[in-house]
């Protein structure tokens, strides 16, 4: 089993990979379509083996079967990949284009929609566990959020039981005391224009 998986890693995947970028190199249109051809089968075939594996992996010569397949595909006498391609795939496709474009297009819209829901689910548990943890004083952040807490607790109990400040005072007073001398004084300037 493991000499046919590397088998079809050469010849399946490393193999055609080269000969894909010699195209691309050449630029020579009708190697890239036959090597795009090739990969849009090979892809299918991947994706249909998936399951295949799991159902058909006892059946005999499934292996050998598969290695002889992607050969066929690649064989440039029986032209396998354009063949299959031809036939079936783009037919297929063509008829179906529509309906998998709008597919893609709902399937895009819904996994950002989860994607956002989830991230911020996932911020929400993420922030009632931080909480959690610190509420119930595990781990050494806990302890140093208490410290502070404890602290800033002191320090306002400090300003609050404390009077105002000196300076304050001071000025508060002078002038509470200077606005009556000088009412006074203009009462009495003011009495003594009349006279």
């Amino acid at each position: 089993v493991c000499c046919l998986f590397f088998c079809r890693l050469i010849f399946g995947t490393l193999y055609p990979a080269y000969y894909s970028y010699k195209a691309v190199k050449s630029k020579d249109i009708k190697e890239y379509v036959k090597w795009m051809m090739y990969w849009i089968i090979f892809a299918l075939f991947t994706t249909a083996e998936t399951f295949t594996d799991i159902f058909l992996c006892w059946f005999p010569f499934y292996y050998e079967l598969k290695i002889a397949f992607v050969a066929w595909l690649l064989s440039p006498y029986t032209k396998g990949s354009s063949l299959l391609y031809r036939k079936f795939v783009h037919p297929t496709l063509s008829s179906k284009e529509k309906e998998i474009d709008d597919c893609l297009v709902q399937a895009k819209d819904r996994s950002y929609d989860a994607l956002v829901h989830f991230g911020k689910r996932g911020l929400n548990v993420a922030a009632t566990a931080a909480v959690m943890a610190a509420s119930k004083g595990q781990g050494a952040l806990s302890e140093r959020l208490r410290s502070f807490s404890m602290q800033d607790l002191s320090t306002i109990r400090g300003d609050s039981s404390s009077t105002v400040p000196p300076s304050v005072t001071i000025r508060t007073s002078s002038k509470q005391s200077q606005p009556k001398p000088s009412r006074s004084a203009s009462e009495g300037t003011g009495s003594s224009g009349k006279c």
